[in-house]
């Protein structure tokens, strides 16, 4: 009897890098490790083994987690049906997560996919397999915990020394060969952010003197706009502007702060000034807002979507409750149609009277 042919097994090869470093050469590690692939599936061409042409490519991408353009649509084409066989030149390609590599595998056995690593010539529809893949992974994972170590070691030892390890660059100042070099023009707008604090001595009051001399937060090139500044401050961000350590020439680790490399922007004496100020309002503030019996703090907004808070008025010693909007805390033109109201005065809305 003439031997049938075997079945075909579509194969999809995965490629990743943690890395941009070298992917602008013509010839590069996804290239590489595609190359070594499509020769391992040639080779088993008699088992009916075949290329898919789709390239599931992930380049400058952590193996520490799944989340991975390339490899969610993998995970999508196996789950359609369309893949027999995942192959990648090692294990730690596809994942260096243990934790991770066991939900991999429960999808791949959901729907009969195999897995091979080509240079270590390992198959997940044996049990040897299973196991020998899952003692790699577990080396896999204590090496990458090892790196995330000594890391963490190396940027602890440099910002005691008080050198610039990365981060957000602060408003007045730029990074410069890996350290933080003062931007005179942005200094001086720090400054002058101070000083406001200090005559204004309100956050209301200073948030609209800002939006008057047009003075936002740092202008940013990035990918993401979200993250590219140029906004204006609100009190959030102001809040941990005026408490930043950073302009006395200081950097921040593990709770604490140490000498800087970098130049100070500010002198201590204002710095403690503003410093001493926050202080007394927040102590103002804790004192006149109560949270025993604003029912609707957080939960009331006037109709152009501002939060209104709750406070209060004192008059022949009497307390009057009112719900503001925050809007009027500087932004006054942005606020709703009702920018004040009673609490007394706000009912809930029967069920009779609804449309």
């Amino acid at each position: 009897m003439p031997v049938s042919p075997p079945r075909t097994l579509r194969c999809a090869v995965y490629t990743r890098k943690s890395t941009e470093h070298g992917l602008d050469q013509e010839f590069n590690s996804l290239d590489a490790q595609r190359e070594a692939c499509e020769a391992y599936i040639k080779s088993q061409a008699s088992q009916g083994w075949k290329l898919v042409p789709a390239h599931f490519d992930d380049p400058a991408y952590s193996g520490g987690n799944l989340d991975r353009p390339a490899l969610k649509r993998l995970i999508t084409e196996i789950e359609l049906g369309r893949i027999d066989v995942v192959v990648v030149y090692k294990i730690d390609r596809l994942t260096r997560s243990l934790a991770d590599f066991a939900k991999l595998v429960e999808t791949f056995d959901a729907r009969s996919v195999s897995f091979v690593a080509v240079t270590q010539q390992f198959n997940t529809t044996t049990s040897m397999g299973r196991l020998t893949l899952n003692i790699l992974l577990s080396f896999a994972q204590f090496e990458r915990e090892l790196a995330s170590e000594r890391v963490r070691d190396k940027v602890a030892a440099s910002r005691k020394k008080g050198k610039w390890t990365g981060g957000t660059v602060p408003l007045g100042y730029d990074a410069k060969d890996k350290k933080l070099v003062v931007n005179k023009a942005e200094a001086e707008r720090v400054r002058t952010i101070f000083q406001l604090y200090l005559e204004h001595r309100s956050f209301g009051k200073l948030v609209a003197e800002l939006d008057r001399r047009g003075i936002v937060s740092k202008r940013r090139t990035t990918k993401d706009p979200k993250y590219q500044g140029g906004i204006p401050f609100t009190y959030g961000p102001l809040a941990y502007f005026l408490k930043n350590r950073v302009y006395l020439g200081e950097i921040h680790h593990g709770g604490k702060w140490f000498k800087g490399e970098h130049a100070a922007i500010l002198d201590r004496q204002t710095f403690d000034q503003v410093q001493q100020l926050l202080a007394d309002n927040n102590a103002r503030r804790g004192t006149k807002f109560s949270n025993s019996d604003a029912l609707l703090k957080g939960k009331l907004f006037d109709d152009k979507g501002n939060r209104m808070g709750p406070t209060f008025s004192s008059k022949n010693g009497v307390r009057y409750r009112f719900y503001t909007s925050t809007a009027l805390r500087g932004r006054t033109h942005k606020a709703g149609s009702v920018t004040r109201v009673s609490a007394p005065e706000i009912r809930p809305r029967s069920s009779s009277s609804a449309p």
